[in-house]
């Protein structure tokens, strides 16, 4: 299936951040293009240029082919990614801004390569240009039009990074740029990722007394993650900050885990209204929200949180309640958060929050996905300080004062038909 994206546009990211639209629009992959470089960065092979995934065991995601990516009516068979962020150093008033902009395109032999790469900090911009026969050539701040060389030892590595030759043909900028791919690298690396699909709960659980590097993208490593920081002597912050969340949803009073006698097994209890039972024995939306809030407080601080569903098989209350853990985790611990959902109670509780003055319309950027045809188009959502939105999209979510009308309605008609 080929991509529904010509061009996104540019999207400016918050603190928390809503995708909204319906099924099969293009909000997915619209959030893919982060991992996609996250998983080429990682990529053990440094002459990867872009890793569509499938081929390594810690991918994220898997993309198919080269024409699956692109959009049905792109003319020159390319496609680009640009990414601008700000990282500010501790004791530094001046933020670095940093850029990075990747044009790909298929070989004659299928294998996807690219056409141009800039990066750049702070307005100084430094680019590498695919030339005929796989030969590139290298651009400095002050050569816009005249190459600093050209030869197909400068082809980059892991779409953020040039080659150790043409590092050494920049000179004393070849450190600048060595120094922008690391930012990059580190801003991937601080990207955390749950997809919408998450494993059923185990009655018991094997650990290896290991912490895990990751939740995982199914969350199947929340659980060794819970089991470890109650091995800790930071009195299970962990474990105590889930339980505070799966109580404020009203879904549980509390998590504890029991390690079955001398086994390295381990069993997830949830205590509610005094009752104790087996993870597995309770509600299927404790274990599915589960891996979200670990992943809240198991990200390291500052980094980017991709949630895709985060609701999935929760009741409307919980629901709204994931709306405060976005809003109360960014500020805490900093942490960015790119949602995409389908709850109307967890984004009229951010409505809400902005009403209360708890969540400033500054820090929250909804964002709606329609299809115009083939064509995916973002809108923005207008929220003014009050939550209230100025451009809400038609029949997308319910009309609920619509609804409580037209059952009056139907509920008088039927009063009259029956009283004859």
């Amino acid at each position: 299936m080929q991509s529904p994206w010509a061009d996104t546009d540019n999207i400016a990211l918050a603190p928390v951040n809503l995708f909204l639209g319906s099924n099969s629009t293009g909000k997915s992959s619209l959030l893919q293009a982060l991992l996609l470089l996250k998983q080429t960065a990682a990529s053990p092979d440094r002459t990867v240029q872009l890793n569509l995934g499938g081929a390594e065991s810690g991918d994220f995601i898997n993309l198919g082919s080269f024409d699956d990516v692109l959009n049905a009516n792109a003319e020159d068979r390319s496609f680009s990614i640009e990414v601008d962020f700000c990282h500010r150093q501790r004791g530094s008033a001046t933020p670095r801004v940093f850029k990075f902009t990747a044009e790909y395109r298929s070989n004659s032999k299928g294998v996807v390569v690219i056409d141009a790469l800039t990066l750049g900090e702070n307005g100084r911009e430094f680019r590498v240009i695919r030339r005929g026969k796989g030969a590139y050539s290298i651009f400095g701040p002050n050569s816009s039009s005249q190459p600093l060389g050209k030869s197909r030892d400068f082809e980059p590595e892991r779409s953020i990074a040039f080659s150790p030759e043409a590092i050494q043909l920049l000179g004393t900028d070849g450190r600048t740029v060595q120094d922008i791919s690391l930012a990059i690298l580190r801003e991937l690396e601080q990207i955390a990722y749950l997809g919408p699909l998450r494993p059923k709960p185990q009655r018991d659980y094997t650990w290896n007394q290991a912490t895990p590097g990751t939740i995982g993208e199914t969350g199947a490593n929340a659980i060794p993650a819970l089991l470890a920081s109650a091995q800790t002597r930071n009195g299970n912050e962990l474990v105590r900050n889930v339980s505070s969340w799966l109580k404020r949803m009203g879904i549980a009073d509390s998590l504890q885990v029991q390690r079955l006698g001398r086994s390295t097994r381990y069993a997830v209890m949830v205590e509610r209204d005094g009752v104790c039972a087996n993870l597995r024995d309770v509600g299927i939306g404790v274990s599915q929200v589960l891996p979200a809030l670990t992943l809240a407080y198991f990200a390291p601080r500052g980094a980017t949180v991709i949630l895709e569903e985060p609701e999935i098989h929760l009741h409307p209350l919980a629901q709204s309640v994931l709306a405060e853990l976005f809003v109360e985790v960014s500020k805490e611990r900093e942490i960015q958060f790119l949602v995409e959902t389908h709850s109307e109670h967890l984004f009229r509780r951010l409505q809400t929050l902005m009403a209360r003055e708890q969540l400033s319309n500054e820090a929250c950027r909804p964002y709606f996905v329609e299809r115009d045809g083939a064509v995916a188009r973002l809108r923005t959502l207008k929220v003014d300080k009050f939550g209230k939105v100025g451009n809400w999209p038609e029949k997308f979510f319910g009309d609920a004062v619509g609804e409580a009308r037209e059952q009056a309605k139907a509920v008088a008609q039927r009063i009259r038909r029956e009283a004859r």
